[in-house]
């Protein structure tokens, strides 16, 4: 294909009749001029034109190549020189034109249907952006030293404030609120929420670096290092046998009956056992699974775990071992985690003891061990040597000696992180951004009805005639799924990063996007979500893979039935529903743990059914969450579920992480936490606005503001006038200096000064610019200096001395 930049109707000399790929890299520069200096042309159609050639050069020039490996290579090597080149900040600059386009938006609501028609321009700048994102973050072992130098400039470009004194995650911010307020409805959400998220995760880091990060900031802190590496804890984890319902031991106990006798007549208490006692691979035995009647519905639509998948696909090593001797060390015996106990649980602990054996208490005195039993103080040592202090302990002390002492200990020294610089950019309209994301989540969710006053999300994937044949209409059926799937994804994984590193740069942070997330129901959503088929969600087929880039263009493309097209893929999951289910589990723990309220409005929506339901799905990291949700709220659902779900509850205890002196299974304490909702949040919200007022606000409290009270700076100061004030000052003075009589003993007894003692002195210059009426200037005894009077600007007209002029006058 012959590279045509259009620049008038002439092509580009450099390349005209070449293939890019022959191309040297000085000719490829000059290319790459001319399609700069055409992308400034005011003419819509040329501009989209010399767009779209940007796209073919970012896809990789895929005509000229045989494979996808040669598509993928030179897809990095223009993106690298398009960055080099300022392709980048000139694509931002009309991206940020189309966005402010009056024009095109009121069209748009205008119409009463949108298609993809309404914003081709801002489909192809937004791909331009999010493969250039996407290709330069992520790094490759053969990345030359000059890519990896532009990798960390891109990543700081895009973090700081360089765009308007706002990073670029806030320009499309601005764009999902502007398109939630049906202010521009033809917007394309897909796009702008991938290319989001995948600049929040440039920017700020993915899970490994924040971990990284953790272990600085704890380091910093002088805090002990964490106990075990959390990610690498997860990934050793192994997938359980879900719980099976009453129906299907019913059904299991009747094909018992009419088929053969199981070996083992009792169901066995221990197969969601990943660490037990004799054997920690026993369960993965196949041989157990076939014969354990809870197993038969373990795995979805009757597959293997994934995980396991690539263990029973080898060839089956030799008997006794089951498993290769290398694997077992992966897998120790034992607990995954590592306990941990918190402060206020030792204080609780010695608090209890005291009252029980001396009957009275210390207070926070976790030392003292007078008076109390041996088995006290090695249930204390024990405690101690478990005790975990987190880096959101730390601040919030912090916090709170600053707030004090705000003299004495002054201001904070605050890092300029990325994640700080987002949360300053955010802050002002969060709430907003918040409600937005939260808007689309539901109208993307699986189990959400179609409304007619809900946000149109199909925007960017309706065409602009319906389709006419069952063909036509079940790929567009397959996309619309797809579609929707891709953005429940990028808005899960979104807020969760933005939870996550708001959380490490500072607690209350983290707390104000959390409260803001619970107020808009949050919660409820995301238990809406869940409440569905969660097994089908997790194996849907909503994808065509000979349309999947770059096998479309290498490739020469089959012919498409229904049948093919109602197959779908070879895939048993389909891993964006999973990660996206895993997202929305992590978010919900995190807007509930510790927070006694929010925990109380799981179970009030009973979620635990629900969540129940999603331990169906085999996956390790999934079961894990899960199983934290149920954990949090078991003791508030009554002995007798308790008593029900055995196996639940010895999941909980050999997956989760355990809390010393932690009664979770037994729920002593509950009536004595009444559930006030109001109270917690308020509270909570008084501490997060403290630290934003103490941090952010820049009208500081005026009780601790400098105050100047030197006479002569203060009066030295230029007084501003109105504009008419020039024109009309002579009748000014003649009226309210020269025709008033001063009465000085009045003025001596009550100067304009007693009625303001409670001002400084730049309130009465101040009341003095407003009103101009002040007997000073007719001469009051403490003005000796004119220099007020002289400092005020008339405008090239002559400057009266007002005082030298009323002396004249009393002398007449």
């Amino acid at each position: 294909m012959e590279l045509t930049c259009l620049k008038g109707d002439e092509l580009c000399v450099a390349a005209r009749g070449r293939r890019w790929t022959t191309l040297t890299v000085d000719e490829q520069r000059a290319y790459v001029m001319r399609l700069l200096d055409a992308l400034e042309v005011t003419d819509q159609d040329k501009r989209l034109k010399v767009a779209r050639a940007i796209l073919y050069l970012v896809q990789g020039v895929f005509d000229e190549c045989d494979t996808e490996v040669d598509v993928l290579h030179w897809s990095r090597h223009n993106i690298f020189l398009l960055y080099d080149m300022g392709i980048f900040t000139a694509l931002l600059e009309l991206l940020s034109m189309e966005i402010d386009n009056s024009q095109a938006c009121s069209s748009a609501v205008r119409k009463p249907a949108i298609s993809l028609a309404d914003s081709t321009e801002l489909r192809v700048l937004l791909s331009i952006m999010y493969l250039m994102v996407e290709t330069v973050r992520v790094q490759t072992e053969d990345d030359r030293p000059e890519w990896r130098a532009a990798r960390e400039a891109f990543k700081n470009e895009l973090g700081s404030p360089l765009y308007n004194g706002e990073p670029f995650a806030l320009l499309l911010f601005t764009m999902v609120t502007k398109f939630c307020s049906m202010n521009a409805p033809h917007f394309p959400m897909k796009k702008v929420l991938l290319l989001l998220w995948k600049t929040v995760l440039f920017t700020l880091g993915g899970f490994e670096e924040l971990q990284q990060m953790k272990v600085r900031a704890r380091e910093r802190l002088s805090l002990p290092p964490l106990p075990e590496d959390s990610i690498k804890v997860v990934r050793a984890m192994r997938a359980a046998s879900p719980p099976a319902s009453a129906m299907e031991l019913i059904e299991q106990q009747q094909q018992q009956k009419r088929g053969r006798r199981s070996r083992r007549p009792l169901v066995k208490q221990d197969s969601l056992d990943t660490y037990n006692e004799r054997d920690p691979f026993k369960n993965d035995d196949p041989r157990d699974e076939e014969e354990d009647p809870e197993d038969t519905d373990s795995g979805i639509e009757g597959e293997v775990d994934p995980l396991d998948r690539d263990v029973i696909i080898q060839p089956p090593p030799p008997p006794p071992p089951l498993r290769p001797s290398t694997e077992r060390v992966n897998f120790p015996k034992g607990l995954p985690w590592a306990p941990k106990v918190r402060e206020k649980d030792i204080e609780h602990f010695l608090e209890t003891s005291r009252n029980k054996f001396i009957g009275f208490t210390l207070g926070n005195d976790t030392e003292t061990l007078v008076g109390l039993p041996r088995p006290i103080h090695e249930s204390v040592k024990t405690l101690k040597q478990h005790k975990y202090v987190s880096v959101s302990e730390i601040q919030i002390k912090k916090e709170e000696e600053l707030l004090q002492c705000p003299l004495s200990l002054g201001e904070e020294e605050v890092e300029e992180t990325p994640a700080e610089i987002l949360y300053v950019g955010m802050l002002p309209n969060l709430s907003q951004y918040v409600i937005a994301l939260l808007k689309l989540l539901l109208a993307a969710a699986p189990t959400s009805k179609a409304k007619t006053d809900s946000i149109n999300i199909l925007a960017d994937v309706l065409p602009e005639e319906m389709p006419i044949t069952v063909l036509q209409s079940m790929k567009l059926g397959i996309d619309v799924n797809r579609h929707k799937e891709i953005i429940v994804k990028a808005i899960s994984a979104l807020l969760l990063l933005l939870l996550k590193h708001l959380k490490l740069n500072h607690i209350y942070q983290f707390e104000i996007v959390s409260q803001h997330l619970v107020f808009a129901n949050c919660i409820p959503l995301i238990l809406k979500f869940f409440n569905q088929n969660i097994m089908s969600y997790i194996s849907a087929k909503n994808s065509i893979c000979v349309l999947d880039f770059p096998h479309c263009v290498v490739h020469e493309m089959p012919e498409l039935t229904a049948e093919s097209l109602e197959a779908g893929d070879n895939n048993q999951f389909c891993w964006r529903n999973l990660f996206s289910c895993i997202n929305l589990l992590r978010i919900l723990n995190k807007l509930t743990k510790w927070k006694h309220s929010r925990t109380m409005m799981l179970v009030v929506f009973k979620s635990a059914p629900i969540l129940k339901r999603a331990l169906k799905v085999k996956q390790a990291m999934m079961q894990l969450y899960v199983l934290k949700l149920l954990k949090i709220q078991t003791k508030y659902l009554g002995r007798q579920w308790r008593k029900s779900n055995m196996k639940t509850m010895s999941a909980i205890y050999q997956k989760v992480r355990h809390r010393l002196n932690d009664d979770w299974a037994y729920g002593n304490d509950i009536d004595a936490r009444p559930w006030d909702f109001q109270a917690e949040e308020c509270a909570l919200r008084e501490s997060i606005e403290k630290f934003n007022s103490r941090r952010y606000d820049m009208n500081k409290n005026g009780d601790f503001a400098p105050v100047d009270n030197c006479l002569q700076s203060v009066l030295g100061q230029r007084v501003e006038l109105p504009e008419d004030f020039h024109y009309s000052y002579e009748m000014w003075l003649e009226r309210e200096v020269f025709s008033q009589p001063i009465q000085w003993e009045g003025l001596l007894q009550n100067p304009p000064c007693n009625k303001r003692r409670n001002k400084d002195l730049k309130g009465i210059v101040q009341d003095f610019r407003n009103e101009v009426k002040w007997k000073i200037i007719g001469g009051a005894p403490h003005l000796k200096s004119t220099s007020s009077v002289n400092n005020i600007d008339f405008s090239g007209h002559n400057r009266p001395n007002a005082i030298v002029m009323k002396n004249q006058s009393l002398k007449n």
